[in-house]
Parts: C-alpha cells; structure tokens; sequence
C-alpha cells in the first residue's frame, strides 16, 4: 500500500433522523467526497458493517431507537468498524456530553449550529490521519508475515543443511543404520525429561531442546575424514588405529565451522553442533578424549549424547560386534554413572527407559538385534560407536 490518493473519493457516512440536517451535510460535503446517509442509527451499523464501509462517520446523537451513543459504542466493539474514525455532530454542548463521546472512543466532538469551515477542516484531517493509520497497519501485517515466511524459510534451510551433512556422514558408515535418528530422538527425551531439574532449568529451554534435536544428527559427522580401513574394520582397533580414529570428533567440529566461515559469519543454530561433535567422546571423570574434559567443563549437549551414543552403540549391531538387550545394555550404563556419565542424565534415562526402546524400536534397522544378555559385548565405555 502507498500514500498516494486514491482515485476514488472517500465515502462520508453522514447519520442524522433530521432530513434538513442531512441535505445540510450532503451539500456540504460532495464536492470533495462521496456522501451516504443513514437517517437512524440502526441503519448506520448496516453501512458501516457492510463489504464498502465509509472511511468516516458523521454521527448525531439524539435519534429515536439507537441513540449516537449506543451507536458509537457498537462500531468501537466491532473488528469490523472499529477502525472507521466517527465524528460526533450534535445540539449537546455540555462538556459532560462530550467527554462522554470521546471516551466512546469518537475521533472528535463538534456541536450545532456547525460551521462548515471547521466542518470540512475536521473531515479533512481526520480522513489523511485515517489513510497513515490504514498504510501502517497493513504494512505491519505484511511485515509481520513476512517474518514468518522468512522464518519458515531459514528453519527449513537449518533442517535440510543438517541432515544433509549428517546424510553425507552415514554414507561412510552403512553400519550404523538409524544410528543418527535414534539418537536425536534419545536426547530430545532426556533434555525434556531434565526440563525442570534444577541443574538444567536455564538449558532446557523449548528453543535449546530444538536446537539440540536439529544438531545431535551431526555428531558422527567427523568419520567422513576416517579411512575406510579403520572406520569400517571388522574387529578391535590397534591402538593407532584408535588414535586415528578418535580424530573424528575434532574433524566434525572442524568440518562445521569450515561450513560456518564458508557462509562469513557464526551460525548460532550450529553451535550445538560443534559443541556434539568435538566432545561428546568426553567422559563425567576426565578420562574421554579429545581435551579430557571432566564434570561440568563438558558442554550440557555433549554429555546429553554421550548418554545416547553408547546406550545406541551397546544394543546395535556393529562391524565388530552384536547388539545386546537393552536390560544388558542398561547393567553397563548404570556401571558408568558418575564415571562416564553426569550421574543426573543417566539417571533421566534410567526413569524413562520405555521411552528409549520405543525410539529403539520405531527407528530398528534390519539387521538390528536386540539379543540375549549373553551375546558378544563391545568395548562401549572404551571405545566408539
């Protein structure tokens, strides 16, 4: 919408039960713009709701029936006319009166025998203040849905940017499966499980447990840099082979903020992401790689998936070994409570253990075998997933 006058003439709703008022008004008035006239106040609502509302109301307010008081009150609690300024025209001049008008919510009160001057001076003003009101408020509403399709527009490229490069890290790991969805859905319940703990009030925001749900795919994305020999070897790793192989936390913070410098700028969306990938190897005693970070100096996020990452690790199968049962799987990550893992997050999972092997099983790959505790267990709190 511009500022530029309209072609058409505004419309002037002129309300009056005398006739010689409203020819008064009508001769006054329809040079300059287009007049109708309602001779009772119930009419004049008609008009004002109808699908070609005036932009401005003359209004008396002795009538039979609905007086100019009811009148105005009824068009200021209406969505419909709230917006059309009225301007009281009326043989009542005692300041009671009009105070009472304006707080109606009236533009102005002006009382008979009228002078046209001021008439068509206040019709005037009142009609180009009307016309800046309408620009502002249809461009706030532009504005407004613009921000949320730019918004949408941004959580979509976020989303698709996410699990492309998770999408490029599974390639390289065809074992894995539904690794990366059992696991974003993992910390998404224990960040909501741990909503109100006291220790995680500030974190466990609706934006951060979004944000973390968007970032934890990533997590693995570093193995894209680990050579098919090691990553993909059936069997325990040497312990260069290991060496080599806990570099893919550092290669995945690092492939996120070569993507961020690429763009110019720190993605805020991303720094979960990074915070995932660099530590989530990192263990509750210090003993976790790549920095040997210990209790709280290991990112919330960090140790939220290392909680998820091994109890996945333990009951999936991998190249070099079998899954085992989740209540074999949850006997070594009780084990690790308070050694591997925050004692506080591993006990979340312990109280909704359900919701993780409903995960488990809605996301179960294929090959997935949730096995007798006797099966072959892996090296989880030692090594990767």
């Amino acid at each position: 919408m511009n500022l530029q006058p309209s072609l058409e003439k505004p419309v002037v709703l002129i309300v009056d039960d005398t006739p010689d008022n409203l020819a008064l008004l009508r001769d006054l008035l329809r040079d300059a713009y287009a007049v109708r006239v309602a001779n009772s106040g119930e009419k004049a609502l008609q008009i004002a709701a109808s699908a070609a509302p005036p932009d401005l109301i003359l209004l008396d307010i002795m009538m039979p029936g609905l007086d100019g008081y009811e009148v105005c009150r009824r068009l200021k609690g209406d969505p419909r006319t709230r917006d059309i300024p009225g301007i009281f025209l009326t043989a009542k001049a005692e300041p009671e009166d009009e105070r009472r008008g304006l707080e109606l919510g009236a533009v102005d009160y002006i009382t008979k025998p009228i002078s046209p001057a001021i008439v068509l001076a206040r019709v005037k003003n009142y009609l180009a203040l009307k016309l800046m009101a309408d620009f502002l408020r249809d461009n706030n509403e532009f504005l407004t849905a613009e921000v949320a399709r730019r918004t949408r527009e941004v959580t979509a490229i976020q989303d698709v940017t996410i699990l492309a490069m998770a999408s490029l890290a599974e390639t390289r790991d065809t074992e894995t499966g539904n690794h990366i969805r059992r696991t974003q859905f993992y910390v998404k319940a224990l960040a909501e499980k741990l909503r109100h703990h006291a220790r995680f009030l500030a974190f466990a925001t609706d934006e951060n447990i979004n944000l973390l749900f968007k970032s934890a795919p990533l997590h693995d994305i570093g193995k894209v840099g680990i050579p098919d020999r090691i990553l993909l070897k059936p069997g325990r790793f040497e312990p260069a082979e290991f060496e080599i192989m806990k570099t893919h936390t550092t290669l995945g913070r690092d492939a996120i903020a070569h993507a961020e410098r690429a763009l110019g700028t720190e993605v805020s969306f991303l720094a979960f992401a990074k915070a995932i990938a660099y530590s989530h190897q990192e263990k509750w005693d210090g003993s976790g790689y790549p920095q040997g970070l210990a209790g709280d100096a290991i990112p919330i996020v960090a140790r939220l998936m290392a909680v998820a990452d091994v109890y996945d690790a333990l009951i999936s199968r991998r190249v070099y070994k079998a899954g085992i049962s989740h209540e074999a799987a949850m006997t070594i990550m009780r084990a690790g409570r308070g050694s591997h893992f925050d004692a506080d997050i591993l006990d979340a999972l312990i109280e909704i253990q359900p919701e993780f092997q409903a995960i488990a099983a809605r996301f179960a790959d294929a090959e997935l075998a949730l096995a007798s505790p006797g099966a072959r267990m892996a090296p989880a709190l030692a090594g990767v997933s």
